[in-house]
């Protein structure tokens, strides 16, 4: 094997180059498009791109953010919030959700989106999205660094206790998962990728 030249280098110290690799290495990765209502009633949509599914049963989601923002207040307030899946039909309004806003202008609003009343929780979902988890708030855990002291991050975990999808996303009793074209992120400070059907491939498990 030859032996590769590779760029070195510690994150305290610094990562030389022009962009931060770290969020484009950890790539594609999900957007977390969460929904969120204040205990006064106003509403916030903004889109997360360090977002995961994290247990089968119960179904449990979660999302970080790097600083305290509305979402995060917001679901410690009212313990409910909604995922809603980022497609590229979508791609331009969920850009448009993560300006900077007052607390009290809607997201949905500034984007042109329709906000949908949930089943469960009290927190619209977004219409136009062909899929949203209802969730209920599990956990919000401040993240800390190696040597145990707190970092400015927090991971917000939910419980999915509802799921919408559009019909026309499942085929013969499977969802389809690139039927939506959904978008993900990659690097920098606007970099996404489109998932299509064609490039989708299957491997099964060796057990």
């Amino acid at each position: 094997m030859t032996a590769k030249d590779l760029h070195y280098y510690e994150p305290k110290n610094g990562h030389g180059l022009k962009h931060d690799p770290f969020n484009a290495i950890i790539a594609p990765r999900p957007i977390g498009w969460i929904s969120s209502r204040d205990a006064k009633g106003h509403v916030n949509l903004a889109p997360y791109s360090f977002f995961n599914g994290f247990c089968y049963v119960p179904p449990i989601i979660g999302f970080s953010s790097t600083s305290w923002k509305d979402s995060v207040a917001n679901i410690q307030e009212t313990k409910e919030f909604v995922w809603n899946l980022a497609t590229m039909d979508l791609a331009k309004q969920m850009n448009a959700t993560a300006a900077h806003v007052a607390r009290d202008v809607s997201e949905f609003t500034v984007a042109g989106l329709t906000a949908a009343p949930s089943k469960i929780v009290n927190v619209p979902r977004v219409a136009e999205s062909p899929v949203s988890f209802e969730c209920k708030l599990t956990q919000i855990v401040q993240l800390q660094n190696a040597g145990g002291d707190k970092v400015p991050a927090w991971v917000t975990f939910g419980e999915v206790v509802a799921v919408h999808i559009d019909k026309a996303m499942i085929k013969d009793g499977v969802y389809q998962t690139a039927a939506a074209r959904p978008i993900v992120r990659a690097g920098r400070r606007g970099d996404y990728f489109e998932i299509r059907p064609e490039n989708m491939f299957e491997m099964v498990r060796p057990d």
